[in-house]
């Protein structure tokens, strides 16, 4: 399994689409960060949306990647037919053959059966360029929902984008989560968290951990999915707790990174860089 790091590892210095910091990391600076860390792979999230840059940006991105040697992943939220069809030509593009999709937007929020649908009208052109779809799971649908989805799709190119954090939101736990999804699972969103009562006792808060300092048993989760030989990439993601700036936010979001990605590979757990380099990243 290949580690990577995602525009969601830098949830504060990136921002969204209608609330982004005065100076952004861009997609190159990504790359080299990337290529900081000793990684070769990068998962480009809904919260900076491929398709909403120019075709020029998109070409820069494509030529830099392959020129640092890194593997893209990209990824959308709202899973309609259109959205799909467009992302699924972006993928050929960049040549991510992994690409990822939160059903929902605030907006639009399918059926099941309107899902599995879409996803089986896909299936000629997933298989025709080799992508594999993964569907993140979030927190509207539970995850046997999920499940009902994949054996209904029943493809091998499609399959979850498992996150360890985003079910607790529908009120389920990480062990039924990945009981229920490591099946399926072809990508890995690695978010470590804690759960801490509220000073007034009235409730608990559950909010985002450094890698290795949280609850997130990261051997356990890698360890269960693994058996299934469907999963091939890990991407950290953070759930940073904001300081009293943005500054001192993207800062200390910074120092998670690093920290969380040292503990990562000592872990021992993902691939080294060399390894990918010299073979077929997704074998």
């Amino acid at each position: 399994m290949q580690l990577g790091i995602s525009t969601y590892t830098y949830g504060w210095a990136i921002g969204s689409s209608d609330n982004r910091p005065p100076h952004p990391l861009d997609e190159i600076e990504l790359l080299n960060r990337t290529t900081q860390f000793g990684l070769n792979l990068v998962q480009f999230g809904d919260n900076w949306a491929l398709h909403e840059l120019p075709a020029d940006r998109l070409e820069a991105l494509r030529q830099q990647a392959v020129q640092q040697e890194i593997q893209l992943e990209i990824g959308a939220r709202g899973l309609t037919e259109q959205h799909l069809d467009h992302y699924i030509h972006l993928s050929s593009q960049l040549n991510s053959r992994l690409l990822r999709f939160v059903i929902d937007t605030s907006v639009y929020k399918p059926a099941i059966e309107a899902v599995v649908s879409l996803l089986k009208n896909a299936l000629p052109d997933l298989i025709k360029t080799g992508i594999t779809l993964g569907l993140e799971n979030h927190d509207r649908l539970l995850v046997s929902e999920f499940a009902t989805i994949m054996e209904q799709v029943d493809h091998p190119q499609v399959g979850i984008c498992l996150d360890s954090v985003n079910s607790m939101g529908a009120g389920e736990g990480l062990a039924e989560v990945v009981r229920t999804l490591a099946p399926y699972t072809v990508n890995l969103h690695l978010k470590d968290f804690g759960i801490q009562r509220l000073p007034h006792l009235m409730g608990f808060q559950i909010d985002g951990r450094i890698a290795g300092q949280g609850m997130l048993n990261i051997p356990w989760l890698v360890e269960q999915v693994v058996p299934y030989k469907r999963c091939q990439t890990a991407i950290l993601e953070q759930w940073v707790v904001p300081e009293s700036t943005l500054d001192k936010s993207i800062c200390k979001e910074e120092n998670w990174a690093l920290e969380s990605i040292n503990y990562l590979k000592s872990t021992h757990l993902f691939k080294p860089i060399n390894e990918v380099i010299n073979s077929n990243f997704y074998d």
